[in-house]
């Protein structure tokens, strides 16, 4: 009986320390609204890639300084052939000016 008490305490206290982490960690997070694409540069279709008929969409996740500009940029899928200049039209796009470093995630199609 007294096993079965020191159990049911034991759960109670891991669950009351798991829900005040939780609260803690979406305290400490920054509020993470989308950012407006002011200027969004079409990449261009690779000459390999149209040779080969590839199709498909790049996702490109990226930190946004707060003046507008990417400062990193990780491709989360697509083709290898078409990431290179997907990198390279996130890198020149632009967007909103913000108080703080944004993260963003942009899908970029590719089609013959």
């Amino acid at each position: 009986m007294r096993l079965y008490y020191r159990l049911v305490l034991f759960a109670l206290c891991i669950a009351f320390l798991s829900s005040s982490s939780l609260g803690q960690e979406k305290q400490d997070q920054p509020d993470n609204k989308t950012r407006k694409m002011v200027t969004k540069v079409v990449p261009v279709y690779p000459g390999l890639a149209q040779r080969m008929s590839i199709a498909g969409a790049v996702k490109i996740e990226g930190i946004i300084a707060p003046n507008g500009t990417a400062k990193s940029a990780e491709i989360l899928g697509g083709h290898p052939v078409l990431a290179q200049v997907a990198i390279d039209a996130f890198r020149k796009s632009k967007w909103e000016p913000a108080s703080h470093d944004t993260k963003e995630v942009v899908i970029f199609n590719f089609h013959p």
